[in-house]
C-alpha cells in the first residue's frame, strides 16, 4: 500500500510529488498526460524565470525534481476511487491500487470555440488564441483583442482585458438578451463594442486570428475564449467529496475534502487558475497529509 497516491501530474501534482517524496513517503503518480500546463506557449509570469518559459519545459522540470527523490509516475487512466476502512482503492481498468491516502490534482478543462482541433491548437501556439488573461494579458498590451462569452462572464473578461487595451471587441455568440442592460451600459461605459450573434473562427491569416461574425468577418490579434470550463472532478465526487454547484471541491484550510484522507489541490478547487496558487495548495495538501499519516504510524528514519 503507498502512503499517497497523487492523480494529476501539472504543476500541483508535481509539487505535491516533490515535497510528498521529500518527506520519505511511498508515493506514486497516476496522470492521463493531460495538464493543461502543457499547451502554454511561454508563461512570463510565474517567477524566478525573468525570459519566461513554455509550460512544457516547466513540467519536464518539475517531473525530473520529483524523479530524483523517488517519485514514480505511471500515464494511466485512473476510473474509480473507493474510499475503505484502511484507506482507498484506485480502480484502473482491470487493475487495483491501494493509498492510505489520495490527493487529487486533475484541474479543469477550457470549453473551447467550435472550431478544427489543428487551426484552434496552431493559434494557441501563436497566442492567437489565449486563455487566462491574468497570465498573458500583458502580453497582448494595445493589441486588437476579441472576447468570446456571452451574459456576465463574457463582460468580466471583456472588462478585465480593458485594462491592456483600449480595442476590445465582445462577441456574444447567442441571442441578444444574453447580454442585459446592466452588461451593454457596464461595455459601453468601457469603450468595449459587443457583437451578437454567431462566432465562427475560420482562418490564421499572417499575424492575425479572423472571425465570422453576425457584423462580418473580423481579425483580431488575438481572442479570448470566455466560454467557461470543466471541473475534472467527478472521480472525487462519486467516492463522496462534497463539491460546488460548478463541480469545485470543497477543501478545508489544510486542502482537506469531505471525504477522510481525500485531498484536493489546485484548479480542481476553487481558485485563481494559476500555477502558482496550485503549487502552493499543492505544499500546504502535501504536508497536511505527511503530518496526517504521522499521527496513525510515526514517520521515523
Amino acid at each position: 500500500m503507498d502512503d499517497c497516491i497523487i492523480i494529476g501530474a501539472g504543476p500541483a501534482g508535481l509539487t505535491a510529488a516533490i515535497y510528498l517524496a521529500r518527506f520519505h513517503l511511498k508515493i506514486r503518480l497516476f496522470d492521463n498526460g493531460s495538464s493543461r500546463a502543457a499547451s502554454i506557449p511561454r508563461t512570463n509570469n510565474h517567477a524566478g524565470y525573468p525570459d519566461g518559459i513554455p509550460g512544457l519545459e516547466l513540467l519536464r522540470l518539475m517531473r525530473r525534481q520529483a524523479e530524483r527523490f523517488g517519485a514514480v509516475r505511471e500515464e494511466v487512466h485512473v476510473d474509480a476511487i473507493e474510499p475503505g476502512e484502511r484507506g482507498f482503492t484506485l480502480r484502473i481498468g482491470d487493475r487495483a491500487a491501494r493509498a492510505r491516502t489520495v490527493l487529487l490534482a486533475t484541474g479543469i478543462v477550457n470549453n473551447q470555440p467550435d472550431m478544427p482541433k489543428d487551426l484552434h491548437d496552431a493559434a494557441v501556439r501563436r497566442g492567437l488564441i489565449r486563455y487566462c488573461p491574468i497570465c498573458d494579458g500583458y502580453e497582448v498590451t494595445d493589441r486588437r483583442i476579441g472576447v468570446v462569452g456571452t451574459g456576465e462572464h463574457g463582460m468580466r473578461e471583456a472588462l478585465f482585458l480593458r485594462g491592456y487595451s483600449k480595442d476590445v471587441t465582445l462577441v456574444a455568440p447567442g441571442a441578444a438578451h444574453d447580454l442585459d442592460a446592466d452588461c451593454r451600459r457596464a461595455l459601453n461605459e468601457a469603450g468595449i463594442e459587443p457583437i451578437d450573434g454567431a462566432c465562427t473562427l475560420i482562418a490564421i491569416d499572417g499575424d492575425t486570428i479572423r472571425v465570422a461574425t453576425a457584423d462580418g468577418v473580423r481579425a483580431f490579434d488575438t481572442l479570448y475564449p470566455a466560454l467557461g470550463s470543466t471541473i475534472r472532478s467527478e472521480l472525487a465526487v462519486a467516492a463522496g467529496a462534497r463539491a460546488s454547484d460548478d463541480g469545485c471541491l470543497e477543501v478545508d484550510a489544510h486542502q482537506r475534502t469531505s471525504v477522510p484522507g481525500l485531498f484536493a489541490a489546485g484548479d480542481v478547487v476553487k481558485g485563481l487558475d494559476q500555477i502558482s496558487h496550485a503549487m502552493g495548495e499543492a505544499g500546504v495538501a502535501a504536508t497536511a497529509i505527511r503530518n496526517a499519516l504521522n499521527e496513525e504510524t510515526p514517520i521515523r528514519r
